[in-house]
């Protein structure tokens, strides 16, 4: 099966993808137990249904989902847009460094293509960026796996618009990935779209349904498993919680109007954000996989797209988008 294509970046730095991708990080962390079968399955059904923008890193299950999803997509290599991270460290004691040093990108390279089972990655991002090292030193690298051919295109995650510019004067940057959702609009306001907009660079919205908080099946803190990485969010806690609900309650009545589920309604507003912009929804189970899919069918008009950012205006939802020592790394 085939569904749309969009394009991210241009020129020699332009890359065809699905219009919609899957996000496989929750298959390994941050959303309470996985299931490795399920999340193959999901996998194998997201390239059958034309779904073949994969996204990883890494650090996602301290390098298991890269392991994951190289082993599921092994006899289907030639099907994939291949997505992978470097940049948050693990060290031996646990805890995470974000490390942009030139021998280390090198490294982390060859570990995940080690870990993916593949010759090339099709989009390695920057994940993080390292203020203790100028971009132009991390770019230089980067560029050094292109003309290795150990990776096609080049992008960067949580960035801010002069950290843009910058690497992008290193070598052309193919997308920026940060949160974008309708309860995560700050890169609306803080240039960080217009940038990349000017720059000709495309954008790949993670967490398009807002962590699942938009999809309306999270009325309680309690509907979260004990380890699961939303209880620590600002956005899921107290006050914040209750107030968030009434944005999701908006965005539902809206959904049901339409006749569609709020997950739906909330991804076919990213999707109309431009043929530049290409969604990754998270999801280890096939079920909502195929909801995702289906909100690439949605057009909405000019009245609806008017009345969803009326509900959902820029800055409506209370709290952080991560927890204060987590939001030090993003935007640098």
């Amino acid at each position: 099966m085939s569904i749309d294509q969009r394009t991210l970046g241009d020129g020699t730095a332009a890359l065809t993808v699905s219009a919609e991708g899957l996000g496989c990080m929750g298959m390994s962390q941050s959303y309470g137990p996985g299931d490795d079968n399920e999340s193959s399955a999901t996998i194998l059904a997201a390239l059958d249904a034309g779904v073949t923008f994969l996204d990883t890193a890494d650090v996602y299950g301290a390098g298991t989902n890269e392991r994951l999803v190289g082993a599921t997509i092994a006899g289907r290599r030639d099907e994939v847009v291949l997505a992978t991270k470097f940049g948050n460290q693990l060290l031996d004691d646990g805890t995470r460094v974000v490390n942009g040093r030139p021998d280390y990108v090198q490294a982390a390279c060859d570990a995940s293509l080690g870990r993916l089972g593949v010759d090339t990655i099709d989009l390695y991002y920057q994940h993080r960026v390292d203020p203790s090292v100028p971009v132009e030193e991390t770019w230089g690298a980067l560029s050094e796996l292109v003309i290795a051919g150990k990776v096609r295109y080049l992008g960067i995650s949580e960035a801010a618009p002069d950290t843009i510019r910058r690497a992008h004067a290193t070598y052309p940057v193919t997308a920026l990935q940060s949160e974008w959702s309708l309860w995560s609009r700050d890169v609306e306001d803080d240039l960080v779209l217009a940038t990349v907009r000017e720059l000709g660079i495309g954008f790949v919205a993670y967490s398009p349904l807002g962590r699942g908080f938009l999809s309306g099946q999270i009325t309680s803190i309690d509907d979260l498993a004990p380890d699961d990485f939303r209880r620590s969010s600002p956005r899921f806690q107290g006050e914040n919680f209750a107030k968030n609900l009434e944005l999701v309650e908006r965005v539902r009545q809206i959904a049901d109007g339409k006749g569609v589920t709020p997950s739906q309604l909330a991804l076919a507003w990213v999707l109309a954000q431009g043929p530049d912009v290409v969604p990754i929804p998270g999801t280890k189970r096939r079920t909502y996989l195929a909801e995702n899919i289906a909100a690439l069918h949605i057009d909405l008009t000019a009245e609806e797209l008017g009345r969803i950012d009326a509900a959902a205006p820029a800055g409506a939802a209370l709290g952080d988008r991560y927890p204060a020592a987590m939001m030090q790394a993003v935007h640098r």
